[in-house]
């Protein structure tokens, strides 16, 4: 069965097997390579639009930093990617397919024959984590050669001390789509969303599952209060009562996918009154503690803790891959 890349814009963008996703793409159905090749360039074209429109604004105000850069060219990477697979770019991607697929011919045919990735597939444009920039390449027939093109000044934030494990990376490129979705609508940086989760879920480890061990996909620890109408679960869980913990039984809201919890999540922080100071936070400490503050935890140390998965190497390590 054919895996078509290219229909996938939930896919965190820098997710690097997206690369050797591609050349397998191409190696299988050379159109439809041709095709998520045309998007990626796409996306490249919207990223650089990005960067400039955003050039052109200020960026020493109180809230600006390394992290703050970082983390939005992340964001303007997946945003740049949603536009460019679903349709609604400016048509760069199709101007490409049209232009190249007349001249894919025997090359393509025979990368396909042959059951490799060489040939075109060999020269598709990749996106190429080399620690602080992205570099795209390719040298398909017509286009620039080499690193042409290159996003080389992505602000990042200085390295982890540690690299981040498979299960928090795994972690990150399951969730980063529906955090991207979440934080357009609540203004809270995407990263802040998944940092939230991952505290709460214990970096997908430890999610509240039902009695036969699905998951619930709730991973915000959202309890199911009287208002109340969808599907629960019971869990046990820790609650603090005059700043000592306490081992208790609650019932917890329970979701049909992750896209719905972070959906969820989203509309509780929005049309509540108690967050309304969470919405738009635009500091990680910041929002950790107004959640405290607002009562989401029980949990004397919360925003300590919070605060520290934002802003912590783990994080970091897992949205750079």
């Amino acid at each position: 069965m054919t895996t078509k890349i290219q229909t996938q814009p939930n896919r965190a963008a820098f997710d690097v097997r997206s690369a050797q996703d591609l050349r397998s793409e191409f190696a299988k159905n050379p159109q439809e390579g041709l095709k998520a090749a045309a998007q990626q360039f796409e996306t490249l074209f919207l990223q650089m639009v990005m960067k400039s429109m955003r050039d052109t604004v200020p960026d020493d105000g109180m809230m600006s930093s390394d992290q703050s850069k970082f983390y939005t060219s992340l964001l303007d990477q997946q945003m740049a990617q949603t536009l460019a697979t679903s349709g609604k770019g400016v048509g760069f991607a199709k101007l490409i397919e049209q232009q190249l697929g007349r001249s894919l011919g025997a090359t393509a045919g025979e990368a396909a024959a042959s059951g490799t990735a060489s040939g075109v597939a060999d020269n598709l444009p990749l996106a190429v984590p080399d620690g602080r920039h992205l570099q795209y390449k390719t040298v398909l027939s017509g286009l620039p050669t080499s690193a042409a093109y290159q996003k080389s000044d992505v602000s990042v934030a200085p390295a982890a001390t540690r690299e981040a494990p498979a299960s928090a990376k795994e972690f990150v490129n399951r969730v980063w789509p529906h955090a991207v979705e979440a934080s357009r609508s609540t203004g809270v940086p995407p990263q802040f969303l998944v940092g939230h989760s991952a505290l709460e879920s214990g970096w997908g480890r430890a999610e509240i599952r039902h009695g036969d061990g699905s998951s619930s996909f709730n991973l915000f620890g959202i309890k199911a209060g009287k208002n109340w109408s969808g599907q629960t679960v019971e869990s046990a869980t820790t609650e603090y009562v005059d700043g000592k913990p306490r081992q208790v039984v609650e019932r917890f809201r329970a979701y049909g996918s992750y896209e719905e919890a972070f959906r969820d999540y989203a509309n509780l922080l929005r049309n509540s009154s108690r967050y309304s100071a969470v919405i738009g936070s635009q500091d990680g400490a910041e929002f950790a503690k107004r959640l405290q503050q607002a009562g989401y935890a029980t949990d004397p140390a919360y925003a300590d803790k919070l605060s520290q998965i934002i802003n912590g190497p783990v994080l970091k390590q897992a949205l750079i891959g």
